[in-house]
């Protein structure tokens, strides 16, 4: 299960029990569009340090204060939405790293189990925590070979929905239009010797992924899991006429 991964948007602290014991390794959080706030999210990130389960947040803006705050609380990486062109992503994709490779400010505490850190640990916690450019606008396709290349971006998250709104082609559908903008993120991590990582929430789409070599795969949403769980038990409860 090393290569999967599930999407939250709702701060529920027995889903992420239960994630756990069912074998999934690594979350990924969504800011932007969720209900957590900070207080909670600091809480979350907490309980799942405690868990030995990586969190990966996706952020509610491209702005410094957005990434600080959630590495601050102790997160594992960083997608960045809303990234235009490649001089926006160097600017904000800088807030992820400590100097000399970016500019993020120390504030000690969870990071670094609140303790002062060494200039090794500083070292560290650059390679460790990832920051991963969301491709999600067509400024940022056109430019996402020179995004990959950048010191301070650790990976790429392309956003499929938006990326074909973008570029004036209404919903996606993973389409061949879709899939040929896919093969160029994915193309574009491979050749940087970067990782890429898909949201995929179809059969097509993880054959698709694990194909061009995608790193981690998103597979379900929280929403979807939640629908799925009660849809499974109304069609139980018709089958055994229960109800209609």
């Amino acid at each position: 299960m090393d290569n999967v991964t599930l999407w939250m948007s709702q701060p529920h602290f027995s889903f992420l029990e239960m994630s756990k014991l069912c074998g999934f390794k690594s979350l990924v959080v969504e800011l932007e569009h969720g209900t957590f706030d900070l207080g909670t999210l600091d809480q979350f990130l907490a309980f799942a340090k405690a868990l030995n389960i990586p969190t990966i947040c996706k952020l509610i803006a491209p702005n410094v204060e957005s990434v600080q705050q959630v590495l601050d609380f102790g997160a594992s990486g960083v997608v960045i939405p809303h990234i235009r062109d490649v001089a926006h992503a160097a600017e904000i994709t800088k807030a992820a790293k400590y100097p000399p490779m970016g500019v993020r400010s120390f504030a000690g505490g969870r990071v670094f189990d609140y303790t002062r850190p060494s200039t090794t640990g500083i070292d560290d916690q650059n390679q460790l925590t990832k920051c991963y450019a969301m491709i999600e606008t067509a400024e940022s396709l056109e430019d996402v070979e020179k995004i990959i290349a950048l010191d301070t971006v650790d990976g790429l998250f392309p956003g499929p929905t938006d990326l074909a709104l973008a570029c004036g082609r209404g919903a996606y559908s993973f389409n061949e239009a879709d899939r040929a903008d896919l093969k160029r993120i994915a193309r574009a991590a491979r050749e940087a010797g970067k990782p890429w990582i898909m949201p995929a929430w179809t059969p097509a789409e993880r054959q698709f992924a694990i194909e061009e070599g995608a790193e981690l795969i998103v597979v379900a949403t929280q929403n979807m899991i939640i629908r799925s769980g009660i849809q499974s038990t109304v069609n139980m409860l018709k089958a055994e006429g229960v109800v209609a």
